[in-house]
């Protein structure tokens, strides 16, 4: 078989497990994040284009996470299956040695790299971007049209100063009526209003924007607060009440708020570190200059800023020699030099701390989508020592391995992350340790691919992954049976 054709068959034989793997995985994740935040999306009266656009904003965040784990999926399945079925043997015995089947492995590993890099740089901080101000927006919608029956609903306007509540005991949702309305309107605290109607109508303007509601048959009680008993009761056939912005359109809009960390691509990123790093610099610089000008005052020096006459008197204080010390303590304390030296350290050093935080937070960012990118090759190394490893495992030897494997880089990616937003670390080692194990451990195993005993032929811890293959292929099949009709 020559090394084209071999390249050929192995890429075809891992593009169906890699679509599979990513379908599946993806499709997990993204109903796990989409129920999370579902809560958010009840009862806003949102069209079909909104919840439309909101799962397609979400989808690249999966993706972001699936990808990579797709990619040892379908590595391991392959090679499981290349195993079980002899070819690896087959291969062996035509000369073609096993650590050889890596390198197109690694291209392929190396493209899906270049994939999510770009991926990560472009489409997924703007489709965050724009999912967080789509959340935002639907947030701030009202919804008025989903007023109930029997309840207290409350009715916040736009501006979230002006507040009503209205109940009903039955409202018809198709003819927009009302009946047995009450409304209580305290909004004004000298004159609160209570609104009692037999029946009522709710109609909104061409804007969509405020709820007019016209009401027959009704009174009016108002407590008149700024005077001794006020109270006035007012009898109408019919009166409206404007209710304004207090709509159930979903208002976009333009813009939207400051990006995040997570919103940014690596160029943003690296040049919002710099400023920040910047910032803290000057920050930095500016403390010492202050701290060093209150230090060369208690030792009695001038500083350049100092004139003959005021030096002299500064100075007098400083060493105790003018009044206003005779209390015992110095005028150190009550120099206004040193009492600004103090007051500003502990408000650049408040500040420091902020943009330092903020600096090694962007930083984190841009090596976290590194590694997240980098693991695609890391993992394409570690899939076939496996698969040749266990060739008797199967399907459960793949969800096993590749489960643990995902726990642990998971786990060390997450840990690493808070270990470097709490900057105990840097994020160039906490982001990479999980990568760089693994890489490590990919290397030694590829490396003893050749050597006999070490590929087709088992052990117990074999059998036992293999007899975990059949119980779980046995289960997925009884499972399968029991469903069809």
């Amino acid at each position: 078989m020559g090394m084209g054709v071999l390249t050929r068959y192995l890429i075809r034989v891992h593009v169906g497990p890699f679509l599979f793997a990513l379908s599946t995985l993806t499709a997990l994740i993204f109903l796990n994040a989409v129920a999370q935040r579902i809560e958010g999306l009840l009862g806003k009266g949102l069209s079909w284009r909104v919840v439309v656009e909101f799962l397609a904003l979400s989808l690249p965040h999966t993706i972001a996470l699936s990808l990579p784990m797709s990619v040892l999926v379908a590595v391991l399945y392959a090679f499981s299956e290349m195993t079980s079925a002899n070819e690896i043997t087959a291969m062996s015995a035509g000369g073609i040695r096993p650590a050889r089947l890596i390198l197109p492995l690694v291209a392929m590993g190396a493209l899906m790299t270049g994939v999510m890099l770009y991926f990560n740089d472009v489409v997924l901080p703007a489709s965050n971007h724009r999912l967080r101000n789509l959340m935002v927006d639907i947030a701030r919608k009202s919804p008025t049209l989903e007023l109930r029956e029997l309840v207290v609903n409350e009715i916040p306007t736009e501006s979230g100063l002006d507040r009503y509540f209205l109940t009903a005991t039955h409202i018809d949702r198709l003819e927009n009526t009302l009946e047995e309305v009450t409304i209580f309107d305290g909004n004004n605290p000298v004159r609160r209003r209570t609104t009692y109607a037999a029946r009522g109508e709710m109609v909104f303007n061409e804007e969509k924007t405020d709820l007019y509601l016209t009401l027959y048959d009704g009174v009016v009680h108002e407590v008149q607060s700024d005077r001794i008993g006020g109270f006035q009761r007012l009898f109408f056939d019919k009166q409206i009440i404007p209710l304004r912005g207090v709509g159930n359109e979903l208002v976009r809009r333009a813009g939207g708020a400051e990006r995040s960390d997570r919103e940014m691509g690596f160029a943003l990123l690296a040049e919002n570190a710099r400023a920040r790093q910047i910032e803290l610099d000057s920050v930095e610089a500016a403390s010492y200059a202050t701290t060093l000008q209150a230090v060369r005052l208690a030792l009695g020096r001038p500083t350049d800023n100092d004139s003959a006459a005021a030096w002299d008197l500064r100075a007098g204080r400083a060493r105790g020699l003018v009044a206003g010390t005779g209390d015992g303590e110095t005028l150190l304390s009550r120099d206004p030099v040193t009492q600004g030296a103090v007051i500003s350290s502990r408000t650049r050093s408040i500040r420091g701390e902020s943009l330092e935080q903020t600096a090694y937070r962007y930083q984190v960012e841009i090596h976290k989508k590194l590694a997240i990118a980098f693991a695609c090759i890391v993992f394409t190394l570690l899939g076939p020592p496996l698969a040749l490893r266990f060739p008797r495992g199967g399907v459960g030897m793949v969800v096993l391995a590749s489960s643990l494997i995902f726990s642990i880089y998971w786990t060390g990616l997450i840990g690493g992350e808070i270990l470097a937003d709490r900057k105990i670390a840097s994020p160039a080692v906490t982001m990479w340790t999980a990568n760089v194990v693994f890489f490590i451990v990919g290397i030694v195993l590829v490396s003893r691919m050749g050597r006999a005993g070490s590929t087709v032929r088992g052990g117990k811890l074999d059998d036992l992954m293999g007899n975990l293959g059949d119980s779980l292929a046995r289960l997925l099949r009884g499972r399968k049976e029991g469903m069809a009709p």
